[in-house]
C-alpha cells in the first residue's frame, strides 16, 4: 500500500521508518497471546544448473548466496522470531523463488527491509529481488522491476469475532475505525461517504490493542496484513472480507534485468500450478479463515 506523507504526518510517517510495513506501519504484540497453531515451512526442490543472462543471478552464484529483502514484523506474512526464523507467506513465495534459481533455503540469506528504502536497496543491489506486501505500482515501475502480482490484496477492515452490525466499508457511520498516520486505507475511510470516526495511530499493533479492548469497532489496513493477525487470534478476531481498494503485490528486483524478472514470473506460475502457492498460503495467512482464491495465470510479462 501507498504512503502520502502530508505536512502534518510527516514527522510521525519519519518515525515510523525503522520499523514500517509495506502499508507504512509495524506489527507487534496486541497485549494479548497469540494464537493461530504452527506456521507452514515448506521445502521446495532446487534447480540444478541454472544459467540465465542475468547481472543479479550471476552475482549471486559468485557470491554462493542469494540476498532477498523481506518483512520481520508482519504475522504469518513476513516474521523474524527471537532465533531469527523467518515464516510465513512472502517467505515461502521467497524460498520457492530461490529454489527454481539454484539456491536452497540454506543459501538464502534474509535481509530486513523498511518500506522507505525499498526502491534504494533494490536499485543498489543491496538486495537481489524483494518479497513483503509491496504493491505494484506505476510510480514504482519507474523505478524497480515487478514480477507477479502473486496476490491481490486490497484495504479491508478487521473487527472483533462477534461483530455482526460491521459488515462493510459502507457500515461504518459513527463507527470508530483506526488505521495509522498517512496510510491510503486511511485517506479512503475518511472520505465523507462512510461517516467514520477515526483515530490515527503510529503503528498497526496499537490499532490491533485498541481494537481488542473495545476502544475502537474496526482497523484498517491491507487485508493481508489484517489476516495475519486474525490468524494470531482466531477467537478474538476477523477479517470482514470485503477489500475496497485494490493492492496487487508483486517481487520487485531491479528494472533493467528483464532475464531475472521473466524467471521469477516463471517460477511463481510454476508453483501455483503444482500445488505449492496454496499450502503455503493455507498454511500462513490461510489460518485466518480466508477463502484460497487462485491468482490469475499466465501473470504479465513486460
Amino acid at each position: 500500500m501507498r504512503i502520502y506523507k502530508t505536512a502534518a504526518a510527516a514527522v510521525a510517517v519519519l518515525a515510523l521508518s525503522a520499523t514500517a510495513t509495506a502499508c507504512g506501519g509495524e506489527s507487534g504484540t496486541a497485549g494479548d497471546k497469540p494464537a493461530g497453531g504452527e506456521v507452514y515451512s515448506g521445502t521446495y526442490p532446487v534447480a540444478a544448473n541454472v544459467s540465465l543472462d542475468s547481472p543479479t543471478l550471476k552475482a549471486a552464484q559468485k557470491r554462493g548466496k542469494i540476498v532477498v529483502g523481506a518483512k520481520a514484523d508482519q504475522p504469518f506474512l513476513g516474521l523474524e522470531d527471537t532465533d531469527g526464523k523467518r515464516t510465513g507467506f512472502d517467505i515461502e513465495i521467497a524460498k520457492m523463488i530461490a529454489a527454481d534459481l539454484g539456491f536452497a533455503a540454506d543459501r538464502i540469506e534474509f535481509k530486513t527491509v523498511d518500506s522507505n528504502v525499498r526502491e534504494t536497496s533494490i536499485s543498489k543491489g543491496q538486495v537481489d529481488y524483494f518479497v513483503g506486501t509491496y504493491t505494484i505500482n506505476n510510480e514504482r515501475k519507474k523505478q524497480v522491476g515487478f514480477a507477479g502480482p502473486y496476490y491481490q490484496a486490497g484495504a479491508d477492515l478487521l473487527v472483533r469475532a462477534g461483530e455482526k452490525d460491521i459488515t462493510g466499508p459502507e457500515t461504518l457511520k459513527g463507527k470508530k475505525v483506526c488505521s495509522i498516520v498517512g496510510s491510503t486505507p486511511l485517506r479512503e475511510i475518511k472520505k465523507p461517504k462512510y461517516g467514520a470516526k477515526t483515530t490515527e495511530l503510529s503503528k498497526y499493533s496499537l490499532c490491533v490493542k485498541q481494537l481488542l479492548d473495545k476502544q475502537v469497532d474496526a482497523v484498517t489496513t491491507d487485508d493481508a496484513i489484517l489476516k495475519g493477525y486474525a490468524a494470531q487470534r482466531p477467537d478474538r478476531l476477523k477479517v470482514v472480507g470485503k477489500p475496497f481498494t485494490k493492492e496487487p503485490y508483486g517481487v520487485g528486483m531491479n528494472k533493467d534485468d528483464k532475464a531475472l524478472r521473466d524467471a521469477v514470473t516463471a517460477a511463481l506460475e510454476k508453483h501455483i500450478a503444482n500445488g505449492d502457492y496454496k499450502k503455503a498460503y493455507e498454511g500462513t495467512l490461510g489460518k485466518s479463515g480466508a477463502t484460497y482464491v487462485a491468482p490469475k495465470t499466465p501473470l504479465p510479462r513486460s
